[in-house]
Parts: C-alpha cells; sequence; structure tokens
C-alpha cells in the first residue's frame, strides 16, 4: 500500500479518538468543538453545509475559517462547505477562529466532519482495443452523475484479482467482457462500504504484422525477386489488407496485388528506397485504431574503386616536421565514382597510429583532402591506406570493393654517420679497395651519396661514390687508380647525403686503407718428372720465398691438352707441390705445364710470371700378364712364389685394386690373385690379370674311441691302428708331423708312442693339411684274458749279451703300475723297478747297505701288482753268472 494511504489511516485512527473522547470547550467566543456527518454525498444539500450553524455553544459572528485537512471543499471566507468537491471521503477538521473579541483571547473552535463514501453512478459498457497498454475504468462511470470519490478499491470479478490502480492493461487481458467493482469503505456512522460494478469489452484491433525489409545492392541477383510476394515480408497479419505503392513504382495495380519485380524497379528507377505499405481497417470496432506495417526495399548501387589511386603528398626531410602540411588525393580507377558525398574510413600506420573517417565530396571522379600533420610527427614511413569508403546516406548494404588502396609518406632522418665505422681490406698495388660500412644504426636503409678523401701514401681530395644501406651497412669501391703506391693511407668520409629526398649531413668517419706490394716472381721455378699413363703426376714449385698460402694458374700442352686451371698451395720453406688431375693425362708422350699465374692468398696480389714452364713424359702402360687357373694342395705350403709367371718384373697381388705387392712367402690360399708387370723401360705397370687358385684340401682321419688304445701282448701294428680310423684304406702314418718317415703297416705299435696320420685323395693327389695325432697305449689288456703269465726263475748277468738282466715279460703291459722288489737271503733290498725301470743288472744299486755286485746264489722277489686288488706275488730267483 501507498504512503499516502497509511497517512489517511493514521488520520482516521485520529479522529475516531475525538469522537470518544469529551468534548472540552476551549472558547466560548468561538463556540464548542462539534462533529457532524454527510453520507448522502450526490444530494444536492451536500453542497452548501453551513458550518458555523453546526458550532455548538454560541459562537461570535465575523470570524476565520481554515481547511486544517486541506479538503478543498471549504469555502474560508462563508464558512460554506462543498462535500462533493471533497475527491475522498474520511475525517476532515475546519477550525472557526474569533480574534479581538473583548473577552476573548484568540478563541477557536473545531468542527470534525465524517464524508460518507461515494462510488459513482456506472454507466454503459466501456470498449477497449488490444492496441492499447493502459485503460482508465473512471471513464466508464456516467458522465451526467457526480464523479465517484477517489480513495477507494478496484478488483477485477472476472478473474478474481484486485487492480492495481485504476488502469488496466486491455492488450494484457486479452479479448472478452471483464466485470470490474469499485468500492470505498464505511466512514462513521455512514453507511457503509459502497461500491460500484462497471463492465469492460476488450476489442481484438487490427494487425498489419511485423515486416521484414529487404536490403539489396545492385551487384547481387534481383532476378530471384521479379515476384516478390510482399505478403512474406510480413508475419503475424491479419489478412485481406491492402497494399499501396508509396513510391509509385507502378507494381501495385490493383486493391488485391502484393506482388512486386524489384528487378525491374531497379532497372527503371534505379537504386534508392522503395516502401510498400500494408494497411488493415478497424471495421467492425472502430474503437480500434487501424494498423499499418510498411515494408522497406532499399536498393544500393555498390562501389567498385578497383584500380583507383590514392597518392599522398609528400615525403620530407626531418628538420621540415614543424612547418609541413600534407595531403591525399583519391582518383576513380576503370569505373568512375559518382559525384556526391561519402564517409571515407582511412588508416595511418608506422611510427604513430590512427583511423579517421571524413565526409567527402567526391566531383569528377576524384577528391584531395588533408592529413592532419599531429599524426606525423615523427621519423619513419607511414602508410595510409583507405579502409571503408561508403556513400553518405548509405545502410551498408553493398560492400565497396577497394583492394589494397594505399601510399606511403616517409619522413627522412638527417644522415648520421655518428656512431658508424669503417673497414678496408688490405688491397694490392693497383687494384680497387672495398670498403666496408658498418655500424651505421641510425641510417635507413636506401641510397646515400658520399664524399671522401684520401691522405697517407696515396692522397685524394673530394671524390664521391654512392652507397646503399641495408640495416646499417653499405660498402662502396675506392678505384685502382688511387692504391697506385704500395703503404698505409687513411680515408674519411666527410659528407652524406640522402638521394632520393636530397637530406645531407656532415661526416667524420675515418679508416685504414692498407695497400699491399705485388708478389715476386724472378726466383720461381717448376718441375716435373716422368710418369705413366694413369699414375698421379705431381708438380713441384720452388723459389717462393716467403709466401705462405698461394693460388696458381696453369695450363696443359703438348701431347696432352687443359684449358687453365686453378689451385690453392700451402706453401712451406718456399716451396709447394701439387698433383696434376689423372682425367687431364689422357695421352702419353711429351706434355708440358705452364704456370700462367700466381696469387699470394694472404693479400691477394698477384703476379703473371713468363716462360715459367716445365716438360716431361707420359710412359705406355705393359698390357696385362697372361695366366691361367693354378691348382695346389694344401699341404704343399704353396707360396706366391709358386705362381706363374714368375720373375723380377712381375708382381702378385690380393686384389685388382691392391698396391701393395704380395711377398713371396705370402701361402696361398683359394682365390684370386692378381699380376701385374713392371716395364724395363720406363718402370711402369700393367693392369692386372686374374688368376683364379684353387687350394685342395681334406679332413684329416678320424680316430676312433680309444682306438690308441691296444695291449702290447698281441704285438698291434700300424695297421691295427688304421683300422681304427675312419680311412683305414687311404691313411698314411708318419713318426713325426713334419718331414718324418712313413711307417709301414706292419709297423710295430711302441707303448706312449706319437703316431701322426694324415688322410690322401687320389683324386686331387693330396694329403689332408690337417693331421691326426695319436698317442699310442700298450697297456690295454685284461688280466683275466692273460691271468697267468711268465716269471723267469733266474738270469746270467755275464755281460755275454744273453739274458743279462733279469725282468718279468709283458708284466708292463698287464700291470702298468706295478713294481718289483728283490731282496737277497737277508731280506736286504737289492733293487726296485717298475715299468720305467723294468730290468735288473744283478747289482745292489738300489740297496742302502750293501754295494757292489750281487754275488751268485738265490734271491727272491715281491711283485706288486696294483690292480684289480690282485694281492702281491712272492717268489725266488737264481743268479749265476
Amino acid at each position: 500500500m501507498s504512503k499516502k494511504y497509511f497517512a489517511k489511516l493514521k488520520l482516521l485512527l485520529f479522529l475516531l479518538t475525538l469522537f470518544l473522547l469529551p468534548i472540552k470547550n476551549f472558547g466560548q467566543c468561538a463556540g464548542l468543538d462539534s462533529k457532524t456527518s454527510i453520507c448522502d454525498i450526490p444530494n444536492p444539500a451536500s453542497q452548501s453545509i453551513n458550518l458555523f450553524a453546526l458550532l455548538d455553544g454560541n459562537p461570535t459572528a465575523g470570524g476565520t475559517w481554515t481547511d486544517d485537512d486541506f479538503s478543498q471543499g471549504l469555502d474560508r471566507a462563508t464558512g460554506i462547505l462543498n462535500a462533493q468537491l471533497i475527491r475522498e471521503s474520511g475525517f476532515y477538521r475546519f477550525t472557526y477562529t474569533v480574534s479581538g473579541v473583548t473577552g476573548c483571547v484568540d478563541n477557536s473552535a473545531t468542527i470534525t466532519v465524517a464524508i460518507g463514501g461515494y462510488a459513482g453512478i456506472s454507466g454503459p459498457t466501456g470498449a477497449a482495443c488490444t492496441d492499447a497498454t493502459a485503460y482508465d475504468l473512471f471513464h466508464v462511470f456516467n458522465g451526467a452523475f457526480l464523479s465517484p470519490q477517489s480513495n477507494g478499491k478496484w478488483y477485477n470479478n472476472t478473474i478474481n484479482s484486485p487492480v492495481n490502480g485504476s488502469i488496466i492493461d486491455p492488450k494484457d487481458l486479452g479479448v472478452g467482457t471483464y466485470q470490474f467493482t469499485y468500492s470505498i469503505p464505511a466512514i462513521g456512522d455512514c453507511a457503509g462500504p459502497v461500491s460500484s460494478i462497471v463492465s469492460v469489452t476488450v476489442y481484438r484491433a487490427p494487425e498489419a504484422g511485423n515486416p521484414s525489409n529487404l536490403l539489396l545492392c545492385d551487384s547481387d541477383d534481383l532476378s530471384i525477386y521479379s515476384n516478390l510476394d510482399l505478403n512474406d515480408q510480413l508475419s503475424g497479419e491479419d489478412p485481406n489488407g491492402q497494399w499501396t505503392d508509396n513510391e509509385n513504382t507502378g507494381e501495385i495495380t490493383s486493391r488485391n496485388d502484393h506482388f512486386v519485380d524489384v528487378q525491374k524497379i531497379y532497372e527503371t528507377h534505379g537504386e534508392g528506397i522503395y516502401t510498400f505499405t500494408y494497411t488493415v481497417s478497424n471495421t467492425p470496432h472502430p474503437i480500434c485504431k487501424i494498423d499499418f506495417a510498411t515494408v522497406r526495399i532499399r536498393i544500393e548501387k555498390r562501389i567498385d574503386l578497383t584500380g583507383a589511386t590514392l597518392v599522398v603528398s609528400s615525403d620530407i626531410c626531418e628538420p621540415d616536421i614543424l612547418r609541413a602540411t600534407y595531403s591525399a588525393k583519391l582518383t576513380s580507377g576503370a569505373k568512375i565514382i559518382p559525384n556526391g558525398q561519402y564517409n571515407v574510413t582511412y588508416k595511418i600506420s608506422g611510427p604513430s597510429s590512427e583511423t579517421r573517417t571524413e565526409l567527402l565530396t567526391i566531383n569528377n571522379g576524384s577528391v584531395t583532402f588533408s592529413l592532419p600533420s599531429i599524426f606525423f610527427q615523427k621519423v619513419g614511413q607511414y602508410k595510409i591506406e583507405i579502409k571503408e569508403f561508403n556513400a553518405f546516406k548509405t545502410e551498408g548494404v553493398c560492400v565497396t570493393i577497394i583492394n589494397n588502396l594505399s601510399d606511403d609518406l616517409t619522413i627522412h632522418p638527417i644522415p648520421k654517420l655518428d656512431s658508424a665505422k669503417i673497414k678496408i681490406d688490405p688491397v694490392c698495388q693497383n687494384k680497387s679497395a672495398l670498403v666496408q660500412i658498418t655500424g651505421a644504426s641510425s641510417l635507413p636503409n636506401g641510397r646515400y651519396s658520399i664524399n671522401y678523401k684520401v691522405t697517407g701514401a696515396n692522397n685524394t681530395n673530394a671524390q664521391v661514390a654512392s652507397i646503399t644501406v641495408v640495416n646499417g651497412a653499405a660498402s662502396f669501391i675506392i678505384p685502382s687508380t688511387l692504391t697506385a703506391k704500395d703503404g698505409s693511407s687513411l680515408v674519411v668520409i666527410t659528407n652524406i647525403t640522402n638521394t632520393l629526398v636530397g637530406c645531407t649531413n656532415t661526416a667524420n668517419v675515418s679508416g685504414n686503407m692498407v695497400v699491399n706490394p705485388l708478389p715476386n716472381s724472378i726466383d720461381i721455378k717448376i718441375e716435373i718428372k716422368d710418369y705413366c699413363l694413369n699414375e698421379p703426376v705431381p708438380v713441384s714449385i720452388s723459389g717462393l720465398g716467403t709466401l705462405k698460402n698461394i693460388t696458381i694458374l696453369y695450363t696443359i700442352s703438348g701431347s696432352n691438352l687443359a684449358p687453365t686451371q686453378i689451385i690453392t698451395l700451402a706453401v712451406s720453406s718456399g716451396k709447394a707441390s701439387f698433383v696434376i688431375p689423372q682425367n687431364l693425362l689422357a695421352n702419353t708422350g711429351a706434355t708440358r705445364v705452364t704456370i700462367t699465374k700466381v696469387t699470394n692468398n694472404e693479400t691477394t696480389c698477384d703476379i703473371v710470371p713468363t716462360g715459367l714452364f716445365d716438360d716431361f713424359l707420359i710412359n705406355t702402360i705393359p698390357i696385362a700378364p697372361a695366366t691361367s687357373p693354378q691348382i695346389f694342395c694344401k699341404s704343399d705350403g704353396a707360396t706366391v712364389a709358386n705362381l706363374v709367371p714368375n720373375g723380377t718384373q712381375y708382381k702378385w697381388y690380393d686384389s685388382v685394386t691392391a698396391t701393395t705387392p704380395l711377398s713371396a712367402t705370402t701361402v696361398l690360399v683359394s682365390g684370386n690373385y692378381y699380376v701385374k708387370e713392371t716395364a724395363l723401360s720406363g718402370g711402369c705397370v700393367s693392369p692386372a690379370n686374374r688368376s683364379v687358385v684353387t687350394i685342395n684340401d681334406i679332413p684329416a682321419p678320424v680316430l676312433k674311441p680309444k682306438g690308441q688304445e691296444f695291449c702290447g701282448i698281441n704285438n698291434p701294428t700300424i695297421a691295427d691302428l688304421s683300422n681304427n680310423t675312419n680311412a683305414s684304406a687311404s691313411i698314411v702314418w708318419y713318426d713325426a708331423q713334419d718331414n718324418g718317415n712313413q711307417l709301414t703297416n706292419a709297423t710295430l705299435l711302441q707303448d706312449n708312442t706319437i703316431y701322426y696320420g694324415f688322410d690322401f685323395s687320389t683324386t686331387t693327389n693330396c694329403f689332408s693339411n690337417d693331421v691326426l695325432i695319436a698317442k699310442v697305449s700298450l697297456t690295454n689288456c685284461s688280466t683275466t684274458e692273460y691271468a697267468d703269465f711268465f716269471i723267469p726263475d733266474g738270469f746270467s748277468p755275464n755281460g755275454d749279451g744273453t739274458n743279462d738282466t733279469y725282468a718279468i715279460p709283458d708284466i708292463d703291459f698287464l700291470y702298468p703300475d706295478y713294481t718289483l722288489e728283490i731282496y737277497n737271503r737277508y731280506g736286504n733290498l737289492m733293487f726296485k723297478g717298475n715299468k720305467n725301470k723294468p730290468d735288473w743288472d744283478g747289482k745292489n744299486s738300489d740297496s742302502k747297505i750293501i754295494d757292489g755286485v750281487a754275488p751268485n746264489g738265490v734271491y727272491f722277489y715281491v711283485v706288486h701288482f696294483n690292480k684289480d686288488n690282485r694281492p702281491p706275488l712272492q717268489g725266488r730267483l737264481y743268479l749265476n753268472r
């Protein structure tokens, strides 16, 4: 609720309190306070209520009235109250004051009047339209009667909802009839509350729809709009409306016509704005307004600046910045820009950046406009580019074809060489010198003219040269006429000018120039020996003095011809050498090499000697020697000396490209060998010829497991050993691996003896290179097979060569670890033997007690078998000398 409502409520409560409290008499002269109610507001009598007559007591006439609550119904001069002028029901106070009466001291009296509620008289049903957003319900009251008071409340009976104020939204309510109650609460002792009921009918407003405008460019395909239905450009419209051609294009020909030919409009009338209005009438409810919707068709002409030019004037030098002015001229290309006003947006980029739009007037296809100099206050290159170009009254339907329409403006700095340095590499006498300028960081890229002078060994003034500066670097040439004398000179740049715009400045940049003397050619000599065809031909040069590194030019003539050749050589102790490429010496015979130029690479100074040449021979190479395949046995150990051909003029190699010959003792293997012949005259070597060498070999024989073990009692032979191999029919045995004696099959085998077996191939007539080595053992005997064996019972050591020693035959085969002990009858040990010491010669050499020759007599032996746990065997023997 509003603040005003709460204020009235508080006043009402206050007045009610006044009615309940006892009335006091505050001034007898003005009468007594009183109260009254006026309930029948429409009654004509309520228009003239004499308040003076309503005062209690005996009021004195001639006093003054005040409208304490601003009811606006009191005539303060007469004290007459018109209740119908009070617009809100409620309690109102009116005070009567009398002053200047003897015996009264400013007495006053207040009368309180209760104004009853009046809700008015409803009129006919009100009417509203949905095209309105506000309708005042007070408009529905009958104007022939008193208007209702304004402090009532409205209520929408149709939708059971209070109304905020008296304004309703017909558009929001929608089509229909709505009933509203206007109610005013009861006041004082007046009956109440009072109310009135009104009705409002909301009618649907005509709808012309929402238009969709058509924006076209003349470059568009307008043929697709040759039968444009204007109805398609509306949405939400009522049917049966009528279209009006506002521009009189002639496209709307009847009341029901709604098709237009946009292409024809353009062809007939050109670019422009064409509007067509759709009108929907308010019939049958005139209270609603006629509705209109206008479709707008805008056809613009595209501007083509292809080939147009923008020329900015003009480049300046740095000192002219403060006083320079600038302008740009835009000129049409192949398609003339129509006269008129255009919004032109151009962008300035470079040391400063700005984008501006100006309204320019094109006249006769061009316009010149000024460029604010405030944007060109720094040295550098600026680019001025047209970014947008639109007719003044355009909607931007067409995009202007611009195609990089720009020009550059350069503010050139004063050329400065303050931080620059110049470098001059040493030159030779009468050669031009290259002067290199670096570090000119403040010098923009471009072409410049410089003045320089030379002092020292060479002297000149006021020389002029052109330079091109790129990234602070440039160069120029001092002509050879200024380097006639060797020694040091000073080169000084005194002035520099930008040749493009003429900006100039003084300079003081200097550098030393060293002019080197030419080398001395008097002592130079060349020497070349005779060589064979296709051999490297070295050239020796001497007499080069103190030179360290040179480049020479030389020619070849005679049997071989070659144009000028170039080669760089290191010089040591006045000498240098090089090898002539073999492709330049393809022919045999006398040939000459002539040196035509010598350059000192340290100084680049060169000389052209005369008569500096040498003659030499290119000798013929022999043909390749004849040879054929050659076969050897590996066991023969054939060497290079066995190859054919042989002799001092022939050399053998292991590959066709090898340069080191094989020694005569090199053992041959299967493969290719190459022979070359060296000519006796000139020493030239022939090409190589191949000989295929085959080295035949067969594997060594293989011995069967334990094939070298026999029993000596059986007297095994070489044949038995052969039978224990895989090559029994072809093996050959020797008593030594190298240079041994061949053994026959009948040769008896010896215990612990090594035999060497070679296999022999009848196909290749070769022995195997590898050998079977067999160490024979004759102790592989079975003790059961030879359980009984002969032990002699005596011997006669008399030196007659018969039975001179005592031994047990074949015991070492059966019992290889046996020992034999012989004692005398006193138990003294006379001899101790074994396999390695089998015979006793009848001496007491093993006795530690008795020395000398054992006498005849009986002796005792003990045999320790040391095998198969056989116990020792004892016996006796007789010694008889």
